[in-house]
């Protein structure tokens, strides 16, 4: 049987038969970038955002983002107006991954952070980190379908962003 994953490009309110909700009634004031990034959020949450980021003409300028050149094509950069707090760091610098928002953090390092997280790396050398941590896995039927919920807390490096440490959520759902 064949497995579809939803990310953020195909929002689940459309898979799920509630297209009629659409980007128009996404409310952009109710929505909690830190609790989006430190995993304390739920699929729906962030595909609502998501879909809305994607799918509102406008919607990052809406919130006072500044889309800015990420130097990945695996990412999409805003600069905010002001700063966030996440895991006891402030930043004003976000990424968007294919599955959830990601912190650009400073003055830290990808391993103190992890540490910190509870996280245990998966790659850690000199030239790249790579830690994740499960904190949501469901499954669930309905309607001959099983819907697999994973959301997980990731600390990364990567090359095009020199000195600097991602940090975030990834939320997905499986449905086979």
């Amino acid at each position: 049987m064949a497995v579809l994953r939803i990310v953020a490009q195909i929002p689940l309110v459309l898979l799920m038969g509630a297209a009629v909700a659409g980007a128009e009634e996404f409310d952009p004031a109710w929505f909690d970038l830190a609790a989006l990034i430190e995993c304390r959020a739920d699929v729906p949450a962030y595909n609502g955002l998501a879909f809305w980021l994607s799918g509102e003409p406008g919607a990052p300028a809406k919130l006072g983002w500044k889309d800015v050149p990420a130097g990945n094509p695996f990412l999409r950069q805003y600069e905010l107006p002001a700063t966030v707090g996440v895991f006891g760091y402030e930043t004003s610098s976000i990424v968007f991954t294919a599955t959830g928002p990601m912190a650009v953090l400073d003055g830290v390092s990808a391993p103190d952070l992890a540490r910190e997280l509870g996280i245990a790396p998966e790659v850690a050398t000199p030239e790249k980190f790579l830690g994740e941590k499960i904190v949501v896995e469901s499954s669930e039927e309905a309607d001959g379908m099983t819907f697999s919920t994973r959301i997980a807390l990731n600390v990364s490096t990567v090359d095009s962003h020199p000195g600097k440490v991602l940090a975030g959520c990834s939320y997905a759902l499986d449905v086979n």
